[in-house]
């Protein structure tokens, strides 16, 4: 059985005797409570195999208690975990309580008496399917792989017409009227037809989406196409008691469609037949607790075990799943007509003109957003929240930092104090750090300063602001003028007039490994919420991301990017761990890959509190056993004893080593904050 444990040392199976009272209850996948030697202390787990006899001549301690008799832990998804934090030298309890809600009883005992009703009720509701649809705007043998109904799927390692049923989907970049008022994305819409024509053939269905916001469109148009028990959303918003429902649906016999965030990719379901996940760029795809497994890890280890269809669909394509391509993993598919939506950079219009192409909104962006509001909405994308995102010494130019924990300091609207972006103190009595200025100027402009300054550009325009701590869904129609930051724009019926991509030089200022990529796919993302004939501009860009845009042709920018990280050896061309601790522990972590080839280590560099972080480059045939030797040193980290000294009181333990695999953001510091920061 596998104990409820974060503990490293306890991440194996443990053997119990199973008493004669708990033998009918006792199958694998049920929740259990055992012993502890020490201080009769009980544990919670899962029983994951039940045998006659096991090698161990001693006496076994007894299960204690079957907690219920309902089998939670399936094992296709134990399989999957078991994979996935070996693969991360993580542990297996971190990810089984993502995968499994804790228990509602009141709602597993109604689902327990609907398990037992008869054979004949069960056949009845087994055998209505809805109809298959038709996928709207892709050629109709563009996923005849995808969704055909296959008497059995392919085998692990068969490789048999797995090609045509591993894609990398350019997604229809406009908004689409589904029913009467009723607007959502169109790639959504793709997703839900997809999923229904999987289940129209007998097979289950996963969809992971980055937000709640997509997954609310998504369930818009699944409610159209099938009913609602054919589908089990599975959000971490959700109330307890609907999201554990939603999972004991999942483990029925009945093909299922099941939509969710992270989460989902690990939710039981039967005779799995697709496995779609809708912008794997974006970063709430990456689960921020340990062993911080990304989505779309889980949906390829999930679809070479289960053989199923797998669809990556994005508008702007990740380097990750354009390495899939290139190595021949994924087919590129495109929709019908070769329609893309294109971006134009203002540094194309401006004709030489050295004035209007430092401007922040050049004249013919002006002119293009003041045509666009008489016939209706127009988006403007801006980098930053809040009224000045950033403040400056005035006297030396610095940044002006916290004077308690030297955070970056900003100002939310207008009028309001300056204070902390970190941790929110007021910068009352604030000095320079560097040169003991008391006065400070702006830098740069949030969303809340460009709402103000359009809406006394535009008189009578209604002015919308949508961020990260007001976002919203949709947004009014007419002349209405919506300042929103990247990743919280509204949809609106009908799709905005014109779209306007500011901040283009400060959003690829920013120091990341993935820079431009995120770029790329904020602004193509705030694209595809414009009609189909509304004009978009970039300002502040150029060069080949320029070009690329302006072509219609995001990919080719994730293909520059992947060549270029091969020649420095950058994730996803290479592996990543990213290490963090002691300076003894990751020199003993580091010492003990330093025989492999295909591995080299940067650094380490230092960190704040005496720590010390490296970053291990590994090849992809190297994971397994990099993995295996990293978490060996995280088990001795864990098990070995610091001395403390005599007579002082006990602390909590920081671990020694921390590893993270596959980071996005691999020089950050995986236990703190950004370094750069």
């Amino acid at each position: 059985m596998l104990l409820d444990s974060p503990l490293p040392q306890l991440d194996r199976l443990f053997d119990y005797t199973i008493p004669e009272r708990w033998r009918e209850q006792a199958l694998p996948g049920v929740r259990v409570l055992v012993p502890l030697r020490s201080a009769g202390r009980q544990a919670k787990g899962f029983i994951v195999e039940v045998v006659d006899e096991v090698g161990y001549e001693g006496v076994l301690s007894e299960l204690d208690e079957v907690v219920s008799p309902a089998r939670v832990l399936d094992p296709q998804v134990w399989r999957l975990i078991r994979r996935a934090t070996d693969r991360a030298a993580g542990v297996a309890s971190d990810l089984v309580r993502l995968a499994v809600p804790p228990r509602q009883v009141r709602v597993e005992k109604a689902w327990l008496t609907r398990r037992a009703e008869s054979p004949e009720a069960r056949d009845v509701r087994n055998a209505q399917r809805p109809v298959a649809p038709v996928i709207t705007g892709y050629a109709p043998e563009a996923f005849a792989e995808v969704v055909r109904a296959h008497d059995v799927l392919s085998a692990p390692g068969d490789d048999r017409g797995s090609a045509a049923r591993r894609i990398a989907l350019a997604a229809i970049a406009a908004p689409i009227e589904i029913a009467p008022g009723v607007w959502v994305p169109a790639s959504l819409r793709t997703l839900a037809e997809l999923a229904v024509a999987t289940l129209a053939a007998g097979r289950s269905a996963i969809v992971s989406v980055p937000d709640y916001r997509d997954l609310d469109h998504l369930a818009a148009c699944l409610g159209l196409l099938v009913s609602g028990d054919d589908v089990a959303r599975i959000d971490a918003t959700q109330p307890a008691a609907d999201r554990y429902r939603a999972f004991l649906r999942t483990l029925d016999d009945r093909p299922v469609i099941v939509v969710g965030n992270r989460s989902a990719l690990l939710a039981p379901a039967p005779a799995l037949g697709l496995i779609a996940v809708w912008d794997d760029g974006d970063s709430l795809h990456v689960e921020q607790h340990a062993p911080g497994i990304h989505s779309r890890d889980l949906a390829l280890l999930r679809q070479e075990d289960s053989g199923c269809a797998l669809v990556f669909a994005a508008h702007a394509r990740s380097t990750d799943v354009q390495r899939l391509v290139e190595v021949g993993w994924l087919t590129a598919v495109e929709p019908s007509g070769h329609w893309r939506r294109r971006i134009t950079p203002t540094a194309q219009q401006t004709g030489g003109e050295a004035a209007a192409a430092r401007a922040r909104i050049p004249s013919s962006a002006w002119r293009t957003v003041s045509d666009a509001l008489q016939h209706g909405p127009v988006l403007v994308q801006v980098a930053r929240p809040g009224y000045a995102p950033r403040l400056a010494c005035a006297d030396c130019g610095e940044t002006a930092r916290c004077m308690t924990c030297q955070g970056p300091l900003g100002v939310a609207r207008a009028g309001a104090m300056a204070s902390c972006r970190w941790c929110g103190a007021l910068a009352a009595a604030w000095r320079c750090g560097t040169c003991q200025g008391e006065r400070w100027r702006t830098v740069g402009r949030g969303a809340s300063r460009t709402a103000d300054e359009l809406g006394r550009a535009f008189p009578g325009a209604r002015v919308v602001v949508s961020d990260g701590t007001t976002p919203l869904q949709s947004a009014p129609g007419g002349r209405t003028l919506v300042v929103a930051t990247r990743g919280a724009e509204p949809l609106v019926a009908g799709g905005y007039r014109a779209v306007l991509l500011l901040d283009g030089e400060s959003m690829l200022a920013r120091e990341s490994l993935r820079v431009v990529e995120d770029c790329v796919r904020w602004w193509c993302n705030a694209a595809a919420l414009a009609a189909t004939d509304a004009p978009v501009l970039l300002v502040g860009v150029g060069g080949a991301v320029a070009t690329a845009l302006a072509t219609g042709h995001p990919e080719r920018i994730a293909a520059a990017e992947l060549a270029d990280r091969r020649v420095l050896r950058f994730p996803p061309a290479v592996r990543v761990a990213a290490l963090a601790g002691t300076p003894e522990a990751v020199t003993r972590a580091t010492h003990a890959l330093g025989d492999l080839e295909g591995v080299d280590v940067l650094g380490p560099t230092e960190l704040d509190d005496g720590r010390v972080r490296a970053i291990v480059r590994l090849d992809y045939a190297r994971g397994a056993e990099v993995a295996a030797r990293l978490k060996a040193e995280l088990v001795r980290g864990a098990t070995a004893r610091a001395p403390r000294p005599s007579g002082a009181p006990p602390r909590r333990r920081v671990p020694a080593l921390r590893v993270r695999f596959d980071d996005a953001e691999p020089f950050d510091d995986p236990g703190g904050r950004p370094v750069s920061a």
